[in-house]
């Protein structure tokens, strides 16, 4: 599977987004910073993981289901799902 240019900026976007998020957790830890602020930050850094996942997906799903062959291998597809559950 290989995304499209203009479908993958979004998640490449969501992707360095998370990554900030997860700088600033090491930060966060680095300076000693309350337990509840780095877990609320940790777990903000999990959904956009996540979500960037269920896209990459999603794009990838929709780009097999227009191709000119529409074969899907069941199995990868749910691995890939389960994968991120």
């Amino acid at each position: 599977m290989q995304l499209e240019g203009q479908e993958i900026k979004p998640i490449i976007n969501r992707l360095k987004r998370a990554q900030g998020q997860l700088n600033a957790v090491t930060r966060m830890m680095e300076e000693g910073a309350e337990c509840e602020d780095v877990v609320v930050q940790l777990a903000a850094v999990s959904k956009a993981l996540d979500r960037a996942g269920f896209s990459i997906i999603a794009t990838g799903l929709k780009q097999c289901t227009t191709a000119e062959e529409p074969e899907i291998d069941q199995k990868k597809l749910e691995k890939m799902f389960l994968s991120l559950a």
